[in-house]
């Protein structure tokens, strides 16, 4: 790789706007781009394969009105998450559509990127693979990704379980390509905190849950808003894999968060056929605490904007006393 991938990526701000299971689609993603971030959704949240291919359209549709209406302002690339693992069925009915309609960007999870790579490089788009380890970053490097989405603790979801800088340092030791370090960020200065300990972008999808455009149920977005850090829970009991839970879903399910039972069989379906797992009991990372309200996603990149610029000036000017005492 002879130029850094994140330099191809034109962005107002160096965020994604995570892709979450029921939580993003069509409106989140359009809304995300048009504010100067990436857009991203997972293809399952499409429910069928025709879903997965109007979504699509419908996204470029927006991008070309955007960049006509906006010609001086940054429209974002979008991404698709695809499921790699051997659960899902759809893969290479999920493939054929992206062929066909090209997204910029493609982030593999749960499983690896491989089975995307000669589609999407073919074509001239960015494969980034979702890791939670270095076991799993040095596979996906050298299947030659064109970067590394780093899950690390305090993600929503399942959840990473490395401190964010430790996980930086450690990738950029041995890889040149996008670093996007997910886990616990909500705020603009963590995004900064984040770019300053060597990451090119930040995954951001806990603040995304309550904005106005994204798919999660009214219900949902308010507990994201009235929720916060302590009303969180790392269990396997869902999901059957490690993931960070708010427990007053659980308790409303039916599930004690306490005391929870043994964890099921892997499944990363959302299918009609397991409530209990999706569509009932919802996840949240450790930013939870930074939502006060349903708010349109415009307005939450503005914010996130005003908190990544105090930082940097709260940084340089840290430089500049430092300066300042030398030379006195």
């Amino acid at each position: 790789m002879t130029e850094r991938s994140h330099r191809r990526i034109p962005a107002r701000l160096p965020v994604f706007a995570a892709p979450m299971l029921l939580v993003s689609g069509v409106e989140l993603v359009n809304a995300a781009c048009r504010a100067g971030i990436v857009g991203a959704f997972p293809s399952h949240n499409a429910r069928t394969i025709e879903d997965f291919e109007r979504w699509m359209q419908a996204i470029i549709a927006s991008h070309e009105v955007a960049r006509r209406e906006q010609p001086d302002v940054i429209v974002a690339p979008w991404c698709v998450n695809l499921v790699t693992h051997s659960t899902n069925a759809r893969l290479a009915d999920d493939l054929k559509v992206v062929a066909k309609y090209r997204p910029p960007i493609v982030v593999t999870a749960l499983g690896g990127p491989k089975p995307v790579m000669d589609i999407v490089h073919g074509y001239g788009g960015l494969v980034i693979a979702d890791v939670i380890n270095m076991t799993l970053a040095r596979k996906a490097i050298a299947a030659g990704v064109d970067g590394l989405a780093c899950i690390a603790a305090g993600a929503g979801g399942h959840t990473g379980f490395l401190s964010p800088f430790a996980f930086i340092a450690a990738v950029r030791e041995r890889f040149d390509g996008l670093i996007v370090v997910g886990g616990g960020i909500s705020d603009g200065f963590g995004v900064a905190g984040a770019i300053a300990a060597g990451a090119d972008f930040v995954y951001m999808g806990t603040r995304f849950i309550p904005s106005s455009e994204s798919m999660a149920v009214p219900a949902y977005k308010q507990m994201i808003v009235d929720c916060n850090i302590d009303d969180l829970i790392v269990s396997s009991a869902v999901s059957g894999t490690p993931a960070s839970w708010l427990k007053p879903s659980m308790r409303a399910a039916g599930m004690d968060p306490d005391a929870p039972t043994g964890a099921p069989k892997r499944n990363y379906d959302a299918s009609d056929d397991a409530p209990k797992r999706w569509k009932d009991i919802w996840a949240a990372g450790q930013g939870v605490g930074a939502s006060h309200a349903i708010e349109p996603v415009a307005d939450i990149v503005a914010q996130l904007e005003r908190e990544y610029r105090v930082a940097l000036r709260q940084m340089a000017a840290r430089l500049d006393s430092r300066d300042q005492g030398t030379k006195s």
